[in-house]
């Protein structure tokens, strides 16, 4: 019988499986998908205009980096450092605008993912382990059921935030009032490029990063024992177009660290925007990696890549 383990929002309970279940079709999730895909694509046929891109762009920079990267993942989830509660409302407002789900939901998500992955054996859907189509489909347009789920748990200060309550419960909705300004500011144009297919191509790049940096890529360390590993995806390029988040074997190793291109040569953006607030006095309480013991079974494997050096643990220090 395969012996589970916890984690600190998923509680196994007598008779939990994490393997037992099924994968089904989620209409809200794949319509949501469709819808934003084909509006998104109209808006790029009947206005192709450089102020829409523009608008396109400044929008997704915005709410992907600090949003989803910073104010969702970062922060919210594993509380690499610490703001102001109006901060914190702002920044995972921002996330919610990618699209992907409200604070409880991206919580759930992200930790039923690492539980998953936690385990001696990993089911293919959380494990991204089926092939580039198949996992597009299944992260996109389908959810993994359970038949034994364990337990999940949201501290009581998020679970009980009254915004975060009703951004959760009107996810969908928050795209409303960025829309109408939009309209207000320059048309159809600007929604259709501003909303929609933002909303698209932030899901859909959000697949493709988790996609390939759970199958391939550098590894800087290794998490022994373990059947999924993270790996880097170590492109520069990726690096600014995901904000850091390309660096996923990083995150593997030290989750709790707000820095995610933790070695020299390894550019974070969202890193630099959590150095920009604690510079404005608006963030402090900063983790990195060295910042918590190693997690179990943290193994540096070699040869170290270009963009680092082959310390066992990265500098604590802030502004290396």
């Amino acid at each position: 019988m395969q012996s589970l383990v916890s984690t600190e929002r998923v509680r196994v309970l007598p008779g939990t499986s994490a393997t037992k279940g099924r994968i089904v079709w989620d209409a809200t999730k794949s319509l949501w998908f469709f819808a934003h895909a084909g509006l998104g694509l109209a808006g790029v046929v009947l206005y192709p205009q450089p102020d829409a891109a523009a608008v396109f762009v400044v929008l997704t920079g915005v709410t992907i980096c600090a949003g989803h990267s910073v104010g969702m993942h970062r922060l919210l989830i594993h509380r690499s450092f610490a703001a102001p509660k109006w901060l914190e409302r702002l920044l995972v407002w921002l996330g919610t605008l990618v699209g992907m789900a409200g604070p409880f939901g991206m919580i759930r998500a992200h930790d039923m993912r690492d539980w998953h992955q936690r385990q001696s054996v990993c089911p293919p859907h959380p494990s991204h382990a089926a092939g580039f189509w198949r996992d597009a489909w299944w992260q996109l347009h389908c959810r993994f059921d359970l038949d034994r789920p364990p337990r999940f748990e949201i501290e009581a200060e998020v679970l009980r935030d009254p915004f975060h309550r009703a951004v959760e419960s009107t996810l969908m909705l928050q795209q409303l009032p960025l829309a109408a300004v939009l309209y207000a500011v320059g048309g159809w144009a600007f929604v259709l490029w501003g909303v929609s297919l933002r909303v698209a191509v932030s899901l859909a790049g959000h697949w493709a990063v988790g996609h390939y940096a759970h199958r391939r890529g550098h590894q800087g360390w290794r998490v022994e024992g373990l059947p999924v590993q993270g790996y880097d995806l170590p492109h520069p390029a990726l690096a600014i177009l995901t904000f850091g988040e390309n660096w996923h074997g990083n995150h593997h190793a030290f989750p709790h660290s707000a820095r995610l291109g933790v070695e020299p040569r390894q550019p974070d953006p969202g890193f630099w925007l959590v150095r920009a607030l604690v510079w404005l006095g608006m963030a402090r309480g900063v983790r990195l990696p060295g910042s918590e013991p190693p997690r179990e079974g943290l193994a540096r494997v070699g040869p170290p890549s270009q963009n680092g050096p082959s310390s066992s643990t990265p500098s604590a220090d802030i502004w290396a």
